[in-house]
């Protein structure tokens, strides 16, 4: 075989730099693989994007406006609540009642409020009235045992307060009111709630 002197090309190769030109079957399969690439991050892009969509979505509200549970008399501190239309304007809408104390059911920052007025209170007030006290509490589980709100009678009749705070998930609130004082039964001037405002 004889050699070709250097810088003369190969016969039907006229410039070896050059490539040789791809058949139509190649241009087909890598047209349907490039097609095929763009279809697959289209789809995982489409899926990513639906999945904030999803997240973006307005939660469904977690409130509750609870009415007191007087059918059982008060043997401990612990005040009892009831929810329902048989009870007028008192609603659970995401937290549940659990034994007559309040069950958080999602996570997240809640507004708390209560106002709780005495019973038979007149306004020259005794002793036990000027000590009382209503408190709210988280009162399980244990390891998220605290104290949330603490409000002292004083001289009036009624306290009243809210705040923000942060509940757990199987969080369960606690109203407490000192013994033997009793609560008002009417619906306007005891009640207690809370509203989920934040994740």
């Amino acid at each position: 075989m004889q050699r070709l002197p250097a810088g003369v090309p190969e016969e039907g190769r006229p410039f070896p730099w050059v490539l040789p030109r791809p058949s139509w079957a190649t241009v087909l399969r890598l047209s349907q693989l490039l097609l095929f690439s763009i279809g697959v991050c289209c789809l995982i892009y489409c899926g990513q994007l639906c999945q904030k969509q999803l997240q973006l979505k307005p939660l469904e509200a977690h409130v509750a406006e609870l009415q007191l549970n007087l059918t059982v008399p008060r043997k401990d501190p612990t005040l009892r609540w009831a929810a329902g239309p048989t009870l007028g304007r008192s609603f659970t809408h995401g937290p549940g009642l659990e034994k007559g104390q309040l069950y958080i059911h999602r996570e997240g920052i809640y507004r708390l409020h209560i106002q709780v007025t005495l019973a038979n209170c007149s306004s020259t007030y005794s002793t036990m009235q000027h000590r009382a006290t209503v408190a709210v509490g988280i009162c399980s589980p244990a390891a998220h045992s605290i104290s949330l709100l603490r409000l002292p009678f004083g001289q009036g009749c009624t306290v009243a307060s809210q705040r923000l705070t942060h509940l757990a998930l199987g969080d369960v609130l606690c109203t407490n009111l000192t013994l033997p004082l009793r609560p008002s039964r009417n619906a306007e001037e005891t009640f207690f709630g809370v509203q989920w405002v934040h994740p």
